[in-house]
């Protein structure tokens, strides 16, 4: 059984080497360890590896230019023919520049499945692992999982294992393959100076450095802690903020729930970034950091727009994480719940988790969850005509009604079966849709949608991935009619025949598993403590100091 845990956080793997997807171009090799020593008295401020720019090189003409504060220098670390070097500036710009290579090289990667988020990637992983089939969890787009490129590395051995997978059903397997000319190499630019390197680490004075990222426009942020440029699993390069915990956490609690939020709910807000963090230091293992700085992990934004009240928010919960069993729980959350949140597995594959169950979000109880299931259509709309008494009631996306006609479902579709080369992806037309499945929640867990080729159903979370209507899952659908022409006596009506659309009628934005943001607001401003506001989220957990008694993370049996 994989575990995490203090006092050393380690992530182990034989070695990933850019070479797998490029070939073997320039015998460059990436040590896959990622570890944290964090002994006694540090233990509750670890370092961790966030990914601040990810996949740089895609553009070449992109430039990142680090700066060092007034009054304050940089000092950059990198190796001269195996020989540590240092330079001393207070600006220094990273670029690209085209390597064509000597002969064009073959890059491919077994594509076992593809999926919307980390969770059910790596609820895929180890179903593969069960079969027999060693997989790697990756994001070179959206979150895939690929065949183990160390077992499976030969084009002859990858075209076997996709053959037989298909012949097994597996259908959705697929060879992602590139015929790779060209490759993005990074240099530096300092003090009058180029250096070409593929990794350099970059150490403020002051421990703060001033970074203008790609962008349109450009994007100036001041962080802390040192940055690091390497190569990544997609032969582009990733800038690598190491940074304190509770320095990180100044970078994102602002930008989570907003400053002007009752301090309760900020402190929450904290509680859970925390440990949501240092639960998910496993999940870009395959580059060789930890975390990302967006919504597929948490919103990061280093030492800008850092707010007073968040500041004091950290220092009040210092070290503070939430447990169950001695184990961090799966910290999640999102903006606005709909008046209900979700089971873990209402939105993703993989097991419950005993505290992330279905709280009906009320201090008014306005609903009986146990005893009025909102798995019929029924229930599902009476409980959505309730629009006042629930704790996110006053906000914009507690309720919405969203369409989309048959053209937009199509175009939906279309675009995301072919970036899976699903076997129905040359269909032209999608002819209906309906709800198949739902949760206990109220949560859509399958949705059909007819086509002149066949049914696609849409499970979980892949159903917002690919509808642009509905904001969560908790929705229902209603169809939408061609309209009577002038002077006609066509109704418009079911009994009339022509779909032309559909109309999606729900509640809440986002996943809706565990605390609601929205909700906590209300919860806050009604002099609810954090640690109560937790409990009412998460029933049945624990507050605790991070301490080498608790487990960080240990994979699902």
């Amino acid at each position: 059984m994989a575990t995490l845990s203090l006092p050393r956080l380690q992530f182990q793997s034989l070695g990933h080497r850019r070479s797998r997807w490029l070939g073997a171009v320039g015998g460059m090799a990436i040590a896959l360890t990622i570890a944290i020593a964090a002994p006694a008295p540090a233990a509750q401020n670890p370092v961790i590896q966030v990914g601040i720019v990810q996949r740089f090189g895609e553009n070449l003409q992109d430039r990142i230019t680090l700066e060092a504060l007034p009054g304050e220098q940089l000092t950059l670390s990198f190796d001269t023919q195996g020989q540590p070097q240092t330079v001393t500036t207070t600006k220094v710009v990273i670029g690209l520049t085209p390597e064509q290579l000597p002969e064009a090289t073959l890059g491919e990667r077994v594509v076992l499945s593809n999926h919307r988020s980390f969770e059910t990637a790596e609820y895929s992983a180890q179903q593969w692992r069960d079969r027999g089939i060693e997989p790697e969890i990756a994001q070179p787009g959206s979150w895939e999982v690929w065949a183990n490129r160390e077992t499976y590395n030969s084009p002859l051995v990858r075209r076997l294992l996709v053959k037989n997978l298909q012949a097994q059903g597996f259908t959705e397997v697929f060879l992602d393959s590139e015929v790779v000319g060209q490759i993005p190499r990074t240099y530096f630019e300092a003090n009058g100076y180029r250096y070409s390197r593929d990794t350099l680490d970059i150490r403020a004075s002051g421990g703060r450095v001033r970074v203008t990222q790609p962008g349109d426009p450009p994007v100036t942020r001041v962080y802390g802690g040192t940055l690091r440029v390497q190569p990544n699993t997609y032969g582009t390069y990733t800038l690598v903020n190491s940074v304190a915990i509770e320095t990180y956490l100044r970078g994102v609690v602002p930008h989570e729930i907003g400053p002007s939020a009752p301090v309760p709910a900020i402190q929450a807000q904290t509680v859970l970034a925390r440990t949501y963090a240092l639960r998910n230091l496993r999940r870009f293992a395959i580059d060789d950091y930890q975390l990302c700085a967006d919504t597929q992990c948490q919103v990061y934004r280093g030492l800008t727009g850092t707010a007073p009240v968040a500041d004091q928010a950290i220092q009040a919960t210092q070290g503070q994480v939430l447990t169950y069993q001695n184990e961090l729980v799966d910290a999640l959350y999102s903006s606005t719940t709909g008046g209900i949140t979700a089971a873990f597995s209402d939105v993703w594959d993989g097991p419950d988790r005993p505290y992330l169950r279905p709280v009906v979000d009320t201090v008014n109880g306005l609903w009986d969850i146990n005893q009025y299931p909102l798995s019929s259509e029924e229930a599902i709309r009476a409980f959505i005509a309730i629009d006042k008494g629930f704790n996110e009631d006053t906000w914009d996306l507690f309720r919405w009604r969203n369409e989309s006609s048959l053209a937009e479902i199509t175009a939906d579709l279309k675009g995301y079966l072919g970036r899976r080369q699903h076997p129905l992806a040359g269909f032209t037309q999608v002819r209906s849709l309906r709800v198949s499945e739902r949760a206990n929640s109220g949560r859509v867990q399958a949705i059909d949608i007819e086509t002149d080729l066949g049914v696609v159903q849409l499970k979980k979370d892949e159903i917002v991935r690919v509808l642009t209507a509905p904001r969560s899952l908790l929705f229902y659908v209603e169809p939408m009619y061609q309209a009577p022409a002038a002077g006609s006596t066509f109704s418009g009506t079911p009994a009339s025949g022509q779909i032309t659309g559909y109309r999606f009628v729900g509640g809440g934005w986002g996943h809706g598993v565990g605390l609601s943001q929205t909700g906590s607001y209300r919860l806050g401003s009604l002099g609810w403590a954090y640690p109560r506001i937790l409990q009412f989220y998460y029933p049945g957990t624990t507050l605790q100091p991070i301490g080498e008694n608790l487990t960080f993370w240990r994979e699902p049996t």
